[in-house]
């Protein structure tokens, strides 16, 4: 069965708004690694929109950074599934637009046989959470306090305590940490 790993850079406040930080090579080169781990990523319409089409725009061009077109190529690759009431369309090859039930749709991916499903953004993940079909966290904290912008995990109602196990820390030179769990 595939995991469903939820990945997400936050500020020491638990902001998650993209506005409020940046992300360095070294933060792009560990979602790259983990694009590419992965066999399937899944969005809401909301982040989906914020990464298409500036990362297949990335992807195209010459002049882009080494970090940023691997991360672009990796992400532009991946196959990709948004659950959206709205969006009726996409022009990318590798995405599907699902309209349907988010709990037995994410289900019936985990028990394909492929590699492990990135879960990004806020509302997605935050309601597979409370479905209980997150199996990993990947948290990149920034030595940033916000103060403002939408929190991680704002507004998740759990019907019990979830309780994580570490599994291992990675620091960065810019002061980043990246921390990994999976539900126990």
């Amino acid at each position: 069965m595939r995991n469903v790993i939820f990945a997400i850079n936050i500020t020491l406040d638990g902001c998650c708004d993209h506005t409020k930080q940046s992300v360095d090579e070294e933060t792009l080169e560990y979602f790259t690694q983990l694009t590419q781990q992965a066999g399937l990523q899944v969005f809401g319409r909301k982040t989906y929109q914020l990464m298409v089409p500036y990362w297949p725009e990335v992807a195209k061009s010459p002049s882009a950074a080494k970090a940023d077109s691997e991360f672009a190529q990796a992400f532009d690759s991946i196959k990709k599934v948004v659950f959206s009431r709205s969006l009726e369309g996409v022009d990318d090859k590798n995405t599907r637009i699902v309209h349907s039930n988010l709990h037995d749709e994410i289900l019936k991916l985990k028990q394909e046989q492929d590699k492990d499903i990135l879960v990004g953004g806020v509302s997605i993940p935050s309601q597979l959470m409370e479905l209980g079909l997150v199996d990993e966290y990947r948290f990149v904290v920034s030595p940033i306090v916000a103060g403002e912008g939408r929190r991680l995990l704002e507004g998740v109602s759990l019907a019990e305590q979830l309780k994580l196990k570490f599994v291992e820390s990675r620091s960065f030179r810019s002061g980043r940490v990246a921390l990994r769990y999976v539900k126990q």
